[in-house]
């Protein structure tokens, strides 16, 4: 079972992907954030606290694959700090990016995460996803951010062709749309 959620910043997506997975003892937990600056490590901090200890973690934000064990059950958040992570690392930080290089950025990201459903799906194991809608809000006023949506946009809409159920959750509350 692959499980997408997805729902703007700070509406419970989080929270209801944990939930899915409540009383499960045999999860990973697959954390794509890294610590950049204070702010972020208390973010980081927060969502470890959050969730159960007996939970495994497993970092980063390439090879996602090496994190499965003899799990059953594997909760990938978030794929939006994948995307920003993957792009950044893939444009060097560059002003300007071609939209080759976009759909190079693209594919890689979209290939990183099909390999681990892939592999998820041979294994009969189950895989929550969150990411953000990055599209519901103001058109970014620079060039990165804006490629930064449209990347997330399309690399959602292709997860989620994959997933057997996606939730948006807004305000807290989950809605399923597929």
């Amino acid at each position: 079972m692959i499980v997408l959620v997805t729902g703007g910043a700070r509406s419970g997506k989080s929270f209801f992907a944990e939930k899915i997975y409540e009383g499960k003892k045999d999860v990973v937990y697959i954390a794509t954030s890294k610590i950049t600056d204070g702010e972020m490590e208390d973010r980081i901090e927060l969502h470890r606290k959050s969730r159960p200890s007996i939970w495994r973690t497993f970092e980063g934000n390439y090879d996602l694959d090496s994190a499965l064990g003899e799990e059953k059950h594997y909760l990938l958040d978030c794929i939006t700090v994948l995307t920003s992570n993957i792009m950044y690392d893939m444009t060097k930080g560059e002003e300007r990016i071609s939209i080759e290089l976009q759909k190079t950025v693209e594919d890689a990201i979209y290939n990183e995460l099909k390999k681990l459903i892939d592999k998820i799906n041979k294994r009969g194991n189950s895989l929550v996803m969150v990411t953000n809608e990055v599209g519901d809000s103001l058109v970014p006023e620079n060039h990165i951010g804006r490629v930064f949506r449209d990347i997330q946009g399309r690399v959602n809409q292709r997860i989620a062709q994959l997933s057997d159920e996606v939730y948006l959750v807004c305000c807290g509350i989950p809605v399923k749309i597929k």
